[in-house]
């Protein structure tokens, strides 16, 4: 509810709510007259308390004006004196005509005396509450004894009748017209610290210049104040930095000694004010090592986060200054949170260049020894993590400055076998990188891999290894070595008879237990989610103990042992490899010789030997159709090698070397042309105006760290919409017949969905107790309840409701009118149309790697199939890529398939899309649609995946929708 007095402007307009329950019963003026007559303090408490009460709920309660002043004002108990307070504040003290009533006369009086009290506390409280009194005739009587409590021997009673005198002088200018002398005086002469800040205060509002003077006489003991008078020098600069240019020099010497102060919040606002003051790089370079300090030191995560987005905001407007300080940002790595390490390691990213790109990949390689070599089952998943992240960080770093690519393979290829799954897989895949990237390394890079592959236990470095072996070991000695690494990572051959006598001789040798050997047997299947998102069925396989004690998979050689855990991808992924290494032996060699013709029956002995243990009882599941094929088809290539031995070459070395240097060289084109739409534009035409700021207008000025700047930022006003604009979200809840109209301007701000709802009274009479009723579908949650209010004939009012946002899901929000009259017993009940909140507001377009992609693919569990299927009509002027980019415009999603991947003529297209919303929750989705002819609709399906099922299920209605709404 507001309670505004008479003669207040509406900027200046209080409000006050307070909660009422329902169930509790409206006091009667009789008993509350007798409670205030007879009661004791604790009744007399309670009875004001339901008189303030009342009286801000809009209860008339002027009768007892009278009885407040005659058995509560005298009362020397603390509690109701404070109450009393509180009654002044709220109670009505004009008569209908207008003038100030007679027994405000009393209350002056009251408050006189309050003001001339022997007890510090009641003195101070008194003077507060002057603070919200607006009444000149009321408050022209205590100017006396307010100025003398400048000179009261408490520092509590001195600081709160600084306050007083500024909020008089403030408001009512003519009482006090000599409160900026009057607070200067006080200045020279007060020592408490906080009485000095509030006088400091004052005379940064009032009297700007006087403050400013004050400032030059004490600026050498600047650094000696405490943090509270120090924040209002800050102030005090930041608010005259701009009228005072003059003093320049002046604030920034203030500037720079507040840096080095003890308190952290006087460090953070002394660095936001210096690089307001001036552009100069020593400035900026120091506040940027202020922040860094702040960083370091704090142990807020929050805080830490913050002080990191003003760094970062610092190196966007300051580019190529703050690289000198790189390594001293890498000390926040200490800190054991996560999303600091990867906010600062962002910002290293940044600031890295050719100067010290060394000194940063010499500290990233610290760190990383540390995760690796850290011990404990506690930090092992924070390591992990930020193992991760660490890898990420430097295989970007060595991307973005190709002179440090050799240390950093050298770096991943020596430490790889002790990295976790997630982390060696991405190790793996920038060594694959550096290598066609990069020629010259691709010898050293070979001799690494063939030194350490036993050392690889998981099947996705396995498979990315001998990739890498296939592609680039192109010499007839690097491929006798790996041949060699191969077949010892392999084992005996031929496979499956291997195993078979080694199961037998555990057998004969009493190791595989007593009971004889059972063969598998199959339990009742259950489904379950394969990475690349298709369903299958699992059957638990139990073999018997003998056969689970013979393998003892974890002793045998790396590629048997993954072979056996029925991984056929990478069995599919070594005949590949075998086929590739043979046919470049044989054009290397270039007539057929007796080594060739062993590496060839060798190659095809271990394919054999893959699909026949996929066959067997050794593994859980059987090979696969697709792995079986691939393995096929290279047995088939090498058995036809003489005869076509230029159609195989092309195919298994020429094709898949060329489409793998396209897949990079497109990766890194849409990385520039990403790096380039985010850059600032710096260039300046030569015909462009120059702005000096000295003779600029303030409105135009640089005011980015202004406190209206930051208020603006806060509250979203900084982007403003134009009008036309608004009007796209205004939402009408009732009809232009309905007694009331009303309608909603809807303003979505990331957490907060603000309502501004217009009302107005369409009939001739009074609506009384006119309210607002809201409800909420989804996770949305009303603040405050709207207050009721009366409606005058043929008015209009504004109502605000706020509502809080907790998570991504159509939201929906209802609700009424209710309101009272003409009559007594009158109430009538409009039903509003209801509001939806789109989750487009909340999902925004984002990117992550594929791994990352399969990952989370294979995690979420919510899905929803969306099937795609146009009109002849609409698909004849559409290609399956504008139908894509018709789908990711209307679910802002991003593609995060390659351009190139896309490029060609084809009548089917795939793709995955990924967004992630404000709250950090993921939405991914594959798109599979295909369009045979020209003539044909657009046909598929488009599958979403999600943590949770809002996400899933709204994004899928969103496809629906822009399934019918095509363009043209």
């Amino acid at each position: 509810m507001m309670a505004t007095s008479a003669g207040k402007p509406p900027a200046e307009a209080c409000y006050m709510l307070i909660h009422q329950s329902l169930d509790v019963e409206t006091p009667n003026l009789q008993i509350l007259k007798r409670n205030l007559e007879r009661g004791t303090d604790d009744i007399k408490v309670e009875a004001l308390q339901q008189i303030i009460s009342g009286t801000v709920q809009g209860e008339n309660y002027d009768q007892l004006l009278m009885h407040v002043i005659r058995f509560v004002m005298p009362t020397r108990n603390k509690a109701l004196k404070k109450l009393l307070l509180f009654y002044w504040e709220v109670c009505p003290k004009y008569a209908a005509d207008g003038t100030l009533k007679q027994e405000t006369i009393l209350i002056c009086n009251a408050l006189r005396n309050d003001l001339q009290h022997p007890n510090e506390y009641i003195r101070g409280a008194t003077l507060r509450f002057l603070c919200k009194l607006r009444e000149a005739e009321i408050i022209e009587p205590l100017i006396g004894p307010t100025r003398e409590c400048l000179e009261h021997r408490h520092a509590y009673v001195r600081k709160n009748a600084v306050i007083a005198v500024a909020a008089i002088h403030r408001c009512l200018p003519h009482l006090i017209p000599d409160a900026p002398e009057l607070m200067s005086s006080f200045l020279a002469a007060e020592a408490d610290m906080t009485c000095r800040r509030n006088a400091l205060a004052m005379l940064t509002a009032s009297a700007p210049a006087a403050a400013v003077h004050w400032l030059k006489e004490n600026a050498q003991l600047v650094a000696s104040f405490d943090e509270l008078l120090q924040l209002a020098v800050i102030d005090l600069i930041r608010r005259c930095a701009r009228d005072f240019a003059a003093e320049k020099t002046l604030f920034v010497r203030c500037i720079f000694e507040l840096l080095g102060a003890p308190a952290s919040a006087v460090k953070y606002e002394a660095a936001t004010s210096l690089v307001g003051l001036t552009t100069n790089p020593a400035a900026v370079k120091a506040a940027a090592a202020c922040y860094i300090a702040l960083a370091a030191k704090e142990s807020d995560n929050n805080v830490k986060i913050i002080v990191l987005e003003r760094l970062d905001q610092l190196r966007t407007r300051h580019e190529g200054i703050l690289d000198d300080l790189v390594m001293d940002l890498l000390r926040v790595l200490s800190t054991p949170d996560l999303g600091v390490r990867r906010k600062a390691l962002t910002i290293v990213m940044k600031l890295a260049s050719r100067r010290n790109v060394n000194d940063v990949i010499a500290m990233l390689r610290k760190e990383l020894s540390k995760t690796v070599t850290s011990a404990g089952d506690q930090q092992q998943d924070k390591s992990s993590d930020y193992r991760l992240l660490l890898i990420q960080t430097i295989h970007t770093c060595a991307g973005e400055f190709p002179e440090v690519a050799a240390d950093v393979v050298d770096l991943f290829l020596d430490s790889i076998s002790e990295f976790g799954a997630s982390s060696a897989t991405d190790a793996i895949i920038f060594v694959r990188e550096v290598a066609e990237k990069f020629p010259g390394l691709r010898q050293n890079i070979i001799k690494h891999l063939v030194s350490s592959f036993l050392d690889f236990k998981t099947g996705k470095v396995i498979r990315g290894a001998l990739w890498i072996l296939g592609e680039y070991a192109e010499s007839g000695a690097e491929i006798r070595d790996v041949w060699t690494k191969l077949r010892e990572a392999i084992g005996e051959l031929p496979l499956l008879a291997a195993e078979q006598r080694e199961l037998e001789s555990a057998k004969e040798s009493g190791e595989a237990g007593d009971k004889p050997y059972e063969p598998t047997v199959a339990v009742p299947a259950s489904r379950r989610v394969l990475p690349d998102g298709t369903y299958a069925t699992e059957s638990a396989l139990t073999a018997s103990a003998s056969a689970s004690t013979a393998l003892k998979l974890d002793t045998k050689p790396p590629l048997r042992a993954v072979l056996l855990h029925s991984d056929f991808f990478t069995g599919t992924v070594l005949a590949s490899t075998l086929a590739k290494l043979v046919l470049r032996f044989a054009r290397l060699e270039g007539e057929p010789s007796e080594q060739l013709n062993s590496l060839r029956a060798e190659a095809v002995l271990i394919m054999a030997g893959v699909i026949r243990v996929g066959q067997s009882t050794f593994v859980s599941n059987a090979i696969d159709e697709d792995s079986y094929d691939r393995v096929l088809a290279c047995i088939r290539a090498l058995e036809y090698m003489d005869e076509d031995a230029a159609v195989l070459t092309d195919a298994f070395i020429s094709d898949t070397q060329s489409a793998f240097a396209r897949l990079v060289k497109g990766e890194a084109k849409r990385e520039r042309e990403e790096k380039k739409l985010h850059s600032k534009e710096t260039a300046v035409q030569v015909d462009d105006a120059i702005g000096f700021r000295l003779v600029a207008k303030k409105s135009t000025g640089d005011a980015d760290d202004s406190i209206e700047r930051d208020i603006e930022l806060a509250t979203g006003e900084a982007e403003g919409r134009a009008a036309v604009s608004k009007l796209d979200t205004v939402v009408q809840l009732t009809g232009f017949s309905d007694a009331v109209y009303a309608e909603a301007y809807v303003c979505v701000n990331q957490y907060d969905i603000l309502l501004d709802i217009m009302v107005v009274n369409q009939t001739n009479t009074m609506l009384r107790n006119l309210s607002i009723e809201f409800s909420t579908v989804g996770d949305l949650k009303l603040v405050e309840k709207p207050a009721s209010y009366t409606l005058a004939p043929y008015s209009f009012s504004s109502v605000k409701a706020s509502i809080k946002v907790s998570s991504t899901e159509t939201g929906l929000i209802f609700g009424n009118i209710v309101y009272d009259g003409p009559g007594v017993n009158d109430s009538h009940c409009i039903v509003l149309n209801d509001i939806r909140v789109d989750i487009m507001e909340y999902i925004r377009p984002a990117r992550c790697d594929e791994t990352q992609f399969h990952a989370m693919w294979t995690e979420f569990e919510w899905e929803n199939k969306v099937n795609m299927s146009t009109t002849k009509e609409a698909a004849e002027n559409l290609d399956l890529r504008a139908y894509l980019k018709h789908i990711m415009d209307a679910t802002n999603m991003a593609c995060l398939t390659p351009e190139n991947a896309l490029a060609g003529d084809c009548g089917f297209l795939s793709a995955n899309l990924y967004a992630r919303s404000i709250f950090g929750e993921d939405a991914l989705a594959n798109i599979s649609i295909e369009k045979p002819t020209d003539s044909s609709p657009i046909t598929g399906h488009i599958r979403i995946r999600a943590k949770t099922q809002g996400i899933a299920l709204n994004l899928g209605d969103k496809i629906s929708a822009a399934k019918v709404s095509l363009p043209e």
